[in-house]
Formats: C-alpha cells, sequence, structure tokens
C-alpha cells in the first residue's frame, strides 16, 4: 500500500506512533472546528493515474445514470412547510455511477477496504470501530458529473461521508458548503431558503486537488457540487463505512441509486 498512498506524511498504519498519534489529533481538532478535514496528496500520482485507468472504461461504458429533481432535504413532506416555501425549492442532481461490483479487483477498492484506514477514519471521528459496508453495489461508489451536471444542494442522510478526488474538470464542479445551517432542534427553514436564493455570506468553497481524502460532516451542513464547466469530468470515489457491520440497501434503495437491485 506504500507504493499507493503516502504513508510517511500519512502514517496511518502505525497510529500508535507519534506521528500517527499527532495525525489523529489534528484531524480530530480540524474535524470539531470545521466539520471536515483532508489529507492532501493521500493517493500518489501514480496511483490516481492507475486508478482513473480502471475506472474510465467503466464510466463511459457502463455506469448508471442517475437523474433526480429534488429539494434540499430529498423529502416533498416536510411538515408544518407550504409548498412554496423558498426552502423547498428544487434543484436537479445528474451524475453517472460505477459500483463495488464493477470495480472489486480495482485500486479504489483496495483503498477502501484497507483495513488500517479503516481503523484511522474510527479514531479521527472518535468511534470505537467502523466497518466497511456489506452492499456489494453501495459499499464503495465512483461518480462522474461531466459538463453542466452538478451534485445539487442537500444534506446528508449518514453523520459523516468520506470522499477520494480522483479527478478535476477543466472548470466548475467546486465544492460548496454552509456548516450548521441546521440543528435537530432548530430546523431554521429561513435559513435554508435564504442560502438557496443565494443570500447567505456564510457559504464557503473548498477547493480539492485529486488525490485528497476529503471526511466531512454534512448531516447538518448544507452542500452541494458546482455545475462541471468545459472538458474533463469530475470523478470522485465514495466510501461507505457504518457503526455496525453488515450493513446493506434494500433492493428498493438499490434500484433507485444504481438502476439494478444486485451485483451483476
Amino acid at each position: 500500500m506504500r507504493d499507493l498512498l503516502d504513508l510517511d506524511r500519512y502514517p496511518l498504519h502505525d497510529l500508535t506512533s507519534a506521528p500517527g498519534r499527532k495525525l489523529v489529533a489534528r484531524c480530530r481538532e480540524e474535524l470539531a472546528a470545521a466539520g471536515m478535514f483532508n489529507l492532501t496528496g493521500f493517493v500518489r500520482p501514480s496511483a490516481l493515474e492507475q486508478a482513473l485507468t480502471e475506472v474510465t472504461p467503466l464510466l463511459a461504458s457502463d455506469a448508471f445514470t442517475h437523474r433526480r429533481r429534488h429539494n434540499i432535504y430529498f423529502d416533498d413532506d416536510i411538515a408544518d412547510l407550504p409548498p412554496d416555501h423558498g426552502a423547498l425549492r428544487r434543484f436537479d442532481t445528474t451524475n453517472h455511477t460505477v459500483c463495488a461490483d464493477q470495480m472489486a479487483d480495482g485500486l479504489v477498492c483496495r483503498i477502501y477496504e484497507w483495513p488500517p484506514l479503516v481503523d484511522f477514519l474510527a479514531a479521527a471521528m472518535g468511534k470505537p470501530k467502523l466497518y466497511p459496508m456489506a452492499d456489494p453495489l453501495a459499499r464503495a461508489n465512483v461518480l462522474a458529473y461531466r459538463a453542466g451536471e452538478a451534485l445539487n444542494w442537500h444534506f446528508d442522510r449518514s453523520e459523516f461521508t468520506t470522499t477520494l478526488l480522483l479527478q478535476a474538470p477543466e472548470g466548475g464542479g467546486g465544492f460548496q458548503y454552509r456548516r450548521d445551517l441546521r440543528s435537530a432542534a432548530e430546523p431554521n427553514y429561513d435559513g435554508v431558503a435564504r442560502l438557496l436564493a443565494g443570500a447567505d455570506d456564510q457559504l464557503r468553497t473548498l477547493p480539492l486537488a485529486p488525490g485528497t481524502l476529503n471526511v466531512f460532516k454534512g448531516r447538518d451542513t448544507a452542500h452541494r457540487v458546482t455545475p462541471v464547466e468545459g472538458r474533463g469530468e469530475r470523478i470522485i470515489a465514495v466510501f461507505s463505512y457504518y457503526e455496525t457491520p453488515n450493513v446493506s440497501f434494500s433492493e428498493a434503495e438499490r434500484l433507485g441509486f444504481y438502476g439494478r437491485a444486485g451485483p451483476r
């Protein structure tokens, strides 16, 4: 794995060492302060090239195109909100997805399944234990966004999301977020409406370079990826981990996200 990942800079394989403990402490501090942390240059350039060589043909010929018109909640039935409230403004999301079963022996899945990475994420998140997802399709995905396509405004269902940027587009494709826009006690519907209307001065854009591992707490932080511009796709791997073992999507969820109920 040392040939694939910069373990000199990020010693995930030795978390009990002084550099390993320092890395975990730094990531915990950044997570508390900013709701995310980044490991820039986590994947070596040669490994990035290998990953793209493996997934690009699949994206071109065998990806599932997922198109969805949605509001920020992915829910059309929000109690106490009239249908014309600004928080329920609708947007379009389009992406092209390759699932774990299509690249089971590839570099992306090798990184996803590497036990020291899973242990590091648990330590950085302050979790007793994390487990790779059991779902043969959903555990690791690679998503591509092409010219004019975007991942639009949403809140995450899960507590945190782990992504690995494989390729940046020529233009656009920026990761934008507004931290702590809501809470369990305060949905802040009017604040959500202001953000969606472009009237929130706390909106931030995070520049990400290919090879960056990003861990992001998005349950209460609104976020999106802006439309891709020009040549080149935005290609990103999404890794799903849970605090309990053997988590899988239902057949209905697989059909909705991937257009099929099970592995090929």
